[in-house]
């Protein structure tokens, strides 16, 4: 997973240093105890001095920006006065995550008056909240007892949401070939990606891509296929497929190392067989899933692009389209040519020749395999009018198909909303959902909000 790097703004009031300058030790060693529960779950911490005017919160605002942080995580260890704070915070572009706790659990009747100074931050909390939506700052927040209760977590899954839509911002897409002719709810011009959101886009070709396959004989071939056949199971495929296919995708990995690509998208009409690649290179864009690079068909930058932000962060993602809809069995099959994220699959996946009647090349070799059973999530980066953009997501489930489905050869899978599909593709179409998605495995709720909020996009679940 790729790891997060937080800011933590601790709040206080000068006040207090003037009149009970002794309770600052205790107060400093609460922020490590913060600090270290931060670490314990992986996240990288950036820490700034205690602030209390606006001089200090300038300081460590521009600290954190210069170290590159995901998000800031305010902490108020007492109250602050919101005027020394919300401008700064609100001039920011990095996204505030507001953790609303206390030193104590229990503040009840058996309570001493000395805990008041340590606990009684959540006012500072409302006045800083109220003018930070005054300011218009998007921010983040989450409440409850450090110890106690899963706020700190909460607030990981927040961070995480920022840090996928911060490499979504910085995604650097190769397309091989162009975008499928006709297909518009993708068909965004590459200087709106970029001018919107920061996509950059590599273009490439068969031709080009072609030059960097290395010799079927060479060792760095004969060493992928055999790791391929260490990996997967071999089905139905000669060797001379094989070794088109390894070669087509050592090919697109040079490019995409080359390039520095988060994510690549092909369209498969414009491969064609030589001079440019054998075969569509549908394996190595399945095991660049596995890898955390993201990719979709059909030459989709937009969902190639998200893809990859989500795979950096939550490895179990992968690209699919809703195929087929099971009106009897209340369940969707899931599926596209032959590109799944290996590392998903119910068993290990098999080495299959693909039938591929639409162009002169060869026929590829894919990893068939269906989708493992489990909670998941399904997401849409849906465009909307005057360049704007939306975030759909549905809560599923994949099914598990104990191996008994008829279709037992290809990328395959089954998922379950959590309502009626008549209800489910309604609201989906209604909302402007578009015909390719992201699969995501184990993601929080709030790590999807987070990015939608971070990117300042409309969150639409349906459920």
């Amino acid at each position: 997973m790729n790891k997060i790097k937080i800011g933590i703004l601790p709040l206080w009031l000068k006040l207090y240093d003037d009149c009970w300058s002794h309770v600052r030790p205790d107060v400093e060693r609460f922020i490590e105890t913060i600090t270290d529960e931060y670490k314990k779950r992986g996240v990288e911490v950036v820490t700034s001095p205690i602030c209390c005017l606006h001089p200090d919160f300038e300081e460590a605002i521009g600290s954190f920006e210069d170290a590159q942080v995901d998000a800031v995580i305010t902490l108020h260890l007492a109250y602050s006065p919101s005027l020394e704070s919300a401008d700064v915070l609100a001039g920011t572009d990095l996204p505030i995550v507001i953790l609303d706790t206390t030193q104590d659990l229990d503040f009840g009747f058996e309570q001493d008056a000395s805990a008041i100074i340590f606990n009684h931050g959540i006012h500072g909390v409302q006045d800083m909240c109220n003018l930070l939506i005054r300011n218009k700052k998007q921010f983040m927040i989450e409440v409850g007892h450090w110890q106690e209760s899963d706020v700190i977590d909460r607030t990981v899954a927040l961070v995480q949401g920022c840090r996928a839509a911060k490499l979504f911002r910085a995604s650097r897409v190769g397309i091989l070939g162009e975008p499928f002719c006709g297909m518009g709810d993708f068909a965004i011009p590459f200087d709106i990606l970029k001018r919107e959101i920061g996509i950059e886009v590599i273009s490439s070709d068969s031709e080009a891509i072609a030059t960097l396959m290395p010799a079927s004989a060479s060792p760095e071939v004969v060493a992928e296929k055999e790791k391929d056949l260490a990996a997967f199971t071999k089905g139905e495929c000669s060797d001379e497929a094989l070794d088109n296919t390894e070669v087509a995708g050592l090919a697109v990995r040079s490019w995409v190392e080359q390039e520095e690509l988060s994510a690549f998208t092909m369209n498969f009409g414009d491969i064609a067989g030589a001079p440019g690649l054998p075969v569509v290179p549908f394996l190595e864009a399945s095991k660049a899933m596995a890898r955390g690079i993201g990719y979709a068909g059909e030459g989709d930058v937009l969902t190639a692009a998200f893809c990859g932000a989500l795979a950096k962060v939550v490895p179990e993602t992968t690209f699919t389209e809703m195929f087929c809809p099971d009106w009897k069995g209340e369940k969707i099959f899931m599926s596209h040519m032959g590109e799944i994220n290996i590392e998903l699959t119910a068993d290990t996946p098999i080495l299959n020749q693909r039938p591929f009647p639409f162009t002169d090349a060869e026929e590829p070799v894919i990893a068939s395999g269906g989708l493992k059973s489990g909670a998941a999530w399904l997401l849409n980066v849906a465009p909307g009018p005057d360049d704007t953009f939306s975030l759909v997501a549905a809560p599923v489930d994949v099914c598990n198909t104990d191996g008994g489905e008829k279709i037992n050869s290809g990328v395959r899978g089954w998922i379950k909303p959590e309502m009626p599909i008549a209800d489910f593709l309604k609201q989906y179409s209604l909302v402007g959902g578009t015909h390719h998605c992201v699969l995501c495995y184990g993601v929080d709720e709030r790590l999807v909000e987070a990015f939608a909020k971070t990117m300042c996009w409309e969150f639409i679940v349906i459920n």
